[in-house]
């Protein structure tokens, strides 16, 4: 089976989602597609302090909103969504090797690398501090 591929409208629909979560002043931390290969998809990851603070069911809430704001065309469902806290251990292992602007968008793919231990397959990041 080969394996599910990350396209340009996946890139674009998630640094869409991203900038207006800005807007809307959600605390974006971190933010990247990853590569799951146990389940052949690509996730993506949204770091927020806010997952610590109010809980991932209000978070999670809060991102179904901002899709709802956006609305066509976007084509990344909230189940391609996992909201995370910021002390994960995947995003401050990343957040060693590669920082970027708390305030804008990168594109960085990382790809086939191993950090402490932590394999990722394939990743394009946006952010992560």
């Amino acid at each position: 089976m080969d394996k599910t591929i990350l396209v340009e409208q996946d890139l674009k629909n998630g640094e869409k989602l991203i900038r207006k979560l800005d807007e809307l002043k959600f605390t974006v931390h971190s933010a990247l597609w990853l590569y799951i290969p146990e389940s052949d998809i690509y996730r993506l990851l949204i770091a927020t302090p806010l997952v610590d603070e109010l809980g991932p069911q209000e978070v999670y809430r809060k991102i179904k909103s901002t899709i709802d704001m956006i609305g066509e065309p976007f084509e990344i469902s909230l189940q391609s969504i996992t909201a995370i806290s910021p002390k994960n251990e995947l995003i401050k292992t990343l957040g060693m090797l590669i920082k970027t602007d708390a305030n804008k968008i990168s594109g960085i793919r990382f790809t086939r690398n191993t950090i402490n231990n932590i394999y990722i397959e394939d990743s394009y990041i946006y952010r992560i501090q």
